[in-house]
């Protein structure tokens, strides 16, 4: 674990969200092995160009990194090159912005080469687009806590060496989805996909409806490569169910260009489940979130089913909505959500009309 504080710049567009946003950020802070030792919230109207925060505030913070032996800053705001160069001048540790934790955890997470390519060439992505001007900086910009995870040793190379090894994994993606795409063809059963907000009890759901045990955690990102399974409809009728990588506020464009592969599960399933967490308060927000991305993917006329997870813990501001609720911890709705799935999924394997 290593200790590090957040830093956030309150400015007028996250008065409203900020509670939830450093909640979120902490998670996952403990999610890439950080050990939260303090919190800085600035109140600005604007983040300041140079350093993000202003040199007095910047000087404050660098005094406090030193008192508390800390070792890294984490940075709920987007950090430019150039604020990330003036800061780490006043501040004596690294500097890690959200899209670089979220980057950071997905590496963690990576299991599978398909995984740990399409991290590697979201890293190298975000890197490449960040280190504009950077030169001899380039070595600074490390992969997150602790700097692990698939593309680390790429820090060093060149710009165009960078780009060389985009360009690899471009074609070794390229390859996975042609793979992918034979296994789907010749598939004869209609697929069926989850998505949802990360965290929400996909994977819990997955095993509830297919009687398996694939991987859970109770983390950010438990998930990342695409577990699919058989799963039992009535007599007669099966249907594939695929678990995909959750999603959050904001996702980084980095990742959700090199995860275009994995995605494109959702867009050949006959069905989508859009899973929502009927205990967290913030599932507007988190549904919201995913219909953005999903909109983004051009999938948002996809046959939709949106159901509430957790139901056993369902918080009150969940509670009344008009869609199905189950919980795949005790079992409750299962049985309910495998004939409403049979029920729109045609003979054929076409979904029915979205109600």
């Amino acid at each position: 674990m290593q200790r590090a504080a957040i830093l956030a710049v309150e400015t007028k567009a996250l008065q409203a969200s900020m509670h939830v946003e450093l909640e979120e950020f902490a998670a996952l802070a403990t999610a890439a092995g950080a050990e939260i030792v303090d919190i800085i919230v600035q109140r600005r109207d604007a983040v300041d160009p140079a350093t993000l925060v202003g040199s007095g505030k910047a000087a404050e913070i660098a005094q406090r990194v030193e008192e508390e032996d800390l070792q890294l800053l984490l940075v709920l705001n987007d950090v430019r090159p150039r604020q990330r160069k003036n800061l780490e001048k006043i501040v004596s540790v690294p500097i890690v912005d959200r899209t670089m934790l979220i980057l950071d955890v997905f590496a963690r997470q990576a299991r599978s080469r398909e995984g740990k390519l399409q991290v590697e060439l979201a890293q190298l992505r975000y890197r490449q687009s960040n280190l504009i001007g950077a030169g001899a900086d380039l070595s600074r910009l490390g992969g997150g806590i602790g700097t692990r995870g698939p593309g680390e040793t790429k820090l060093e190379v060149d710009r165009r060496r960078i780009g060389d090894r985009i360009a690899a994994l471009n074609k070794a993606l390229r390859d996975v989805r042609r793979q992918r795409a034979l296994r789907r063809d010749s598939a004869r059963e209609p697929a069926v996909a989850l998505v949802g907000y990360t965290n929400v009890g996909k994977s819990s759901l997955l095993n509830a409806l297919s009687r398996s045990e694939a991987y859970v955690a109770d983390r950010p990102f438990a998930t990342l490569d695409p577990t699919t399974r058989r799963i039992y409809l009535e007599p007669g009728r099966y249907a594939r169910l695929t678990d995909t990588v959750g999603f959050i506020t904001d996702l980084p464009k980095d990742l959700v260009n090199a995860f275009r592969a994995t995605l494109e599960e959702l867009r050949d399933a006959g069905l989508l489940i859009h899973v929502l967490d009927a205990s967290n308060p913030q599932w507007r927000r988190q549904r919201d979130a995913v219909e953005t991305i999903l909109q983004d993917l051009h999938l948002e006329d996809a046959p939709r089913l949106t159901i509430f997870n957790k139901s056993d813990r369902a918080v009150p501001e969940a509670l009344g909505e008009p869609v199905p609720y189950v919980s795949a911890r005790t079992g409750d709705g299962i049985p309910a959500l495998r004939a409403d799935i049979a029920a729109r999924l045609l003979p054929s394997g076409a979904a029915a009309p979205s109600t």
